[in-house]
């Protein structure tokens, strides 16, 4: 395919075309339970209900106010959306109404992204904890003290929690109790959340490495130096996909030998999405990215006019949903084309993820809002 290249001229108001933690075989599960989704790379491969055809038509649906900004990317499972606040709680509310269910307080802001498995919700806070609570009630089960703080998002597989601190450490928890498994001490802070995939888990550390660390064990399996830091690893066929100072880089998931590199502008903090042999993800320089998961040729690129893009990226049924500055957006996956876009959008700053499930869209702003967005 040719690249394409978009430039927005306003805000992206004006195109030119341009449970585990893993989702098991042969089932489907339309909702998004963690940071990564069931499966390690952002790609809601069971929405039927929302396409490139009806998208232009979504509409608020409801919002609700939070105590803080909202950095934090919001869970959806079972009806209910479960997100933190900078204001230091946890929320459940009802995905159909934007009531709130429960709110659980911490110690200090949670920006970390909510897991859910198993009638438990998962997430860290920056006051160093990790939390599990009953998902149906915010009952607290239990909580793992780490020595900094939790903006990590957790990834949940075969009854362990495995997530990152500012400590330096990567932890795994035992699902049920919150006993310590293991600890891998890095060489910077992980602020990234983990992937698990094979018996393997794939982080990025503040210290310009990415790691494979035995699942079971937290044996080093092998580290490779590349800049990396923010951007949370994405695992497919054999791949993992994660962003550095000013590339997109696709790594053996056996070996870490460098597979290809995508240059960009400048850093990328957005973590991958793949989807049907694409990589999508954004740059601090204003810049989306679409490039071929096996070479890493440019598909397509977007340009958005002053706003840096620290989104990760959601796609469901054909189209990519990303915020950025103040704006929520759906684009065509196959060329980059605005299908949606929130022109006057009640929001002040998009840098969470977006979630999609059941035909609707969540997100969350700086305002402290949570929104959903879904068909009339």
């Amino acid at each position: 395919m040719k690249p394409i290249r978009i430039l927005v001229l306003i805000l992206c108001a004006c195109f030119v075309p341009v449970a585990s933690g893993q989702q098991p075989a042969g089932k489907c599960y339309n909702s998004w339970a963690e940071f990564h989704r069931y499966n390690m790379w952002r790609w809601n491969r069971c929405e039927k209900v929302l396409n490139t055809k009806n998208v232009k038509s979504l509409s608020l649906k409801w919002s609700y106010a939070t105590g803080g900004r909202v950095y934090s990317s919001p869970a959806v499972a079972s009806g209910v959306v479960y997100i933190g606040s900078n204001g230091g709680n946890v929320y459940a509310l009802n995905a159909s109404t934007g009531a709130k269910l429960w709110s659980y307080t911490t110690g200090n802001a949670v920006e970390s992204s909510p897991a859910v498995a198993s009638g438990m919700v998962y997430v860290g806070s920056e006051d160093g904890n990790v939390y599990a609570l009953k998902a149906s009630t915010g009952a607290l089960l239990w909580s793992y003290a780490t020595g900094g703080g939790v903006d990590s998002s957790p990834a949940v597989a075969n009854g362990v929690v495995y997530v990152g601190s500012w400590d330096y450490n990567v932890y795994a928890l035992n699902a049920s109790t919150g006993a310590l498994l293991w600890s891998y001490t890095t060489g910077g802070g992980v602020d990234s959340s983990p992937a698990v995939a094979n018996g393997v888990v794939y982080a990025s550390s503040e210290d310009g490495n990415a790691y494979a660390l035995n699942a079971s064990t937290g044996a080093l399996l092998w580290s490779v130096p590349g800049d990396y830091g923010y951007s949370s690893p994405a695992v497919t066929n054999g791949v993992v996909y994660v962003g550095g100072s000013n590339h997109m880089d696709a790594l053996n998931a056996s070996t870490g030998a460098l597979l290809w590199s995508y240059r960009t502008g400048s850093v990328v903090d957005s973590s991958p999405a793949v989807a049907n042999g694409v990589v999508y993800f954004g740059e601090w320089n204003t810049e989306v990215y679409a490039v071929n998961a096996s070479t890493g040729t440019l598909l397509w690129s977007l340009w958005v006019w002053e706003n840096i893009v620290e989104s990760s990226f959601a796609v469901a049924n054909g189209v990519v949903y990303i915020g950025f500055g103040p704006n929520m957006c759906g684009l065509d996956a196959k060329t980059g084309a605005r299908l949606w876009y929130t022109f006057d959008p009640p929001t002040q700053g998009v840098v969470s993820s977006l979630a999609v499930a059941d035909g609707v869209v969540y997100g969350s702003s700086w305002d402290g809002g949570v929104y959903a967005w879904g068909l009339k």
